[in-house]
């Protein structure tokens, strides 16, 4: 994909722009995010720094014709592939805070997370929070203005809408899971709900959070709203798998009913996938990391040489080309790697300097591994899980057991009862999915984290637990809560 000019712009640009200077204090938070990402897609190509100071955002944008909001479709996937989104950040944050990876190297943001010290002034927290807002105005950009083109099929602009609908979903449920919580395991708020494009300095930059619901809320909506919008299938084959088509709005709604609790709905999207000839589990576990846009990919991040992906550099170790910051968990990869036929515990390398086990997954040289954001894999799980809280045992350890024969596991014939089920299922989403970023998440929905997560020990110094309930979240960055008076923290923050 390539790179978009859609980037954001540095503090004291966006001062210039909107006049900013005299308000004190001056922080990079969503007002300055938003104003700036509205502002270069007024400005196109021109240096924001030759634009004359203005409090008010000029109405005749980029998004001025087909070619426009093609070029703004790009710069809002591009949000997603940042380094800061799902390029690495998002993955390594649910990764190390979970009981699969660990903090080895010298970066101590993500040690941080690792350890359960987290603050609101953690760079990387912030800067995965300014990058999902910047995808979620850049969205909301789109959504303005396609409507009001005269040179665009009624076809196109669905196809258009119904992709700026589905990553401001994704974007908002990223966000609300990671500082919100999960309804009826932890918190209450969730996140501010910012539904059309920034244009002027007023209290519209200064948002409150939204309820924890209403902002699982906003997800479910605009999810439906792409469902109804989109087509099926976009131009081609790695189209279709790279950019958001129906299925995809239907996989990311069985997932989000697991979040919201319920099942019937998991089913019910799930069923539609898997009844969709272009998804299909891959033949070969280890083939859908070796290859791309497999018939496994229900949606995937492409990267290639021209535009990086970040994820080896945190995992590789220094002798194989990395950084090597991120390693696995001694004991899950003692786990996953027991059963001598799984697929999964061979997707492993030993750095014997350090004597930690890293992820392979993402090995290809140049740094232009895709990132995995929903598989078939994933979907059969969700079903499974949903068929299982249902108490239709044969209906969810058939899902199950796809996934495992797949992996050259045995099956399970059967178990003691719900709970013996559910765990299996659970443990298998930690192998089948493990180093893509959903990991903490999973014990965190699942009300497992706090019993889980103890007394985890560590490569480079002692065990560590999670021990705050209200740490099952992570805090609103500093920059929006000294910049925003209506933000309220996280209460295990404050």
């Amino acid at each position: 994909m390539k790179k978009s000019i859609y980037k954001s712009v540095p503090v004291m640009a966006a001062k210039q722009l909107t006049g900013l200077s005299s308000i004190a204090p001056v922080k990079k938070g969503i007002a300055y995010t938003l104003l700036a990402c509205s502002l270069m897609l007024a400005t196109g190509c021109e240096s924001v720094l030759d634009q004359e100071p203005q409090t008010e955002v000029s109405e005749d944008v980029a998004i001025a014709n087909l070619k426009g909001a093609q070029a703004a479709l790009a710069g809002m996937y591009n949000q997603l592939q940042d380094g800061n989104y799902y390029g690495r950040n998002l993955q390594i944050m649910s990764d190390v805070s979970s009981d699969q990876a660990q903090s080895v190297g010298t970066w101590d943001f993500y040690r941080e997370m690792d350890t359960y010290v987290i603050d609101k002034g953690n760079i990387e927290n912030g800067n995965f929070w300014l990058r999902a807002y910047q995808a979620i105005n850049v969205a909301n950009n789109i959504l303005e203005k396609v409507p009001l083109l005269t040179d665009v099929s009624e076809a196109d602009k669905s196809n258009i809408m119904g992709q700026a609908h589905f990553v401001r979903a994704l974007a908002y449920f990223d966000l609300t899971r990671v500082y919100g919580g999960v309804p009826g395991v932890v918190g209450t708020l969730g996140v501010p709900l910012v539904t059309t494009p920034s244009k002027k300095v007023d209290d519209s930059l200064f948002p409150a959070r939204a309820t924890l619901d209403a902002s699982y809320g906003q997800v479910e909506s605009d999810l439906l709203k792409a469902l109804e919008l989109l087509p099926e299938s976009q131009k081609n084959d790695a189209m279709t798998r790279s950019q958001a088509v129906k299925g995809t709005a239907r996989a990311l709604l069985s997932r989000l009913y697991l979040y919201t609790n319920k099942p019937d709905q998991v089913i019910k999207y799930a069923d539609e996938v898997l009844a969709d000839t272009k998804y299909k589990l891959s033949d070969s576990y280890e083939n859908i990391f070796a290859n791309k846009l497999t018939s496994e990919s229900v949606f995937e991040l492409n990267f290639n040489s021209a535009d990086q992906s970040g994820i080896r550099n945190w995992y590789f170790p220094s002798t194989s080309g990395g950084r090597g910051d991120v390693a696995a968990h001694t004991s899950f990869y003692q786990e996953i790697s027991a059963d001598p036929n799984d697929a999964r515990g061979k997707m492993f390398a030993q750095n014997t300097v350090s004597n930690v086990y890293y992820p392979i997954k993402y090995s290809k040289a140049g740094n232009i591994d895709n990132i995995h954001i929903i598989r078939v894999a994933e979907v059969y799980l969700n079903r499974a899980e949903a068929k299982a809280k249902l108490n239709d045992v044969e209906g969810a350890l058939a899902d199950l057991n796809k996934i495992r024969t797949r992996a050259g596991v045995a099956p399970i014939t059967s178990v003691a009862g719900q709970q013996e089920l559910l765990e299996a299922i659970w443990k298998e989403r930690d192998f089948e999915l493990a180093f893509e970023g959903h990991s903490f998440f999973d014990l965190v929905r699942t009300g497992r984290a706090l019993t889980k997560l103890t007394n985890v020990a560590r490569k480079n110094g002692p065990p560590v637990s999670l021990s705050a309930a209200g740490r099952q979240v992570f805090p609103i960055p500093a920059f929006d809560i000294d910049a925003n008076k209506n933000l309220e923290q996280n209460e295990a923050y404050r």
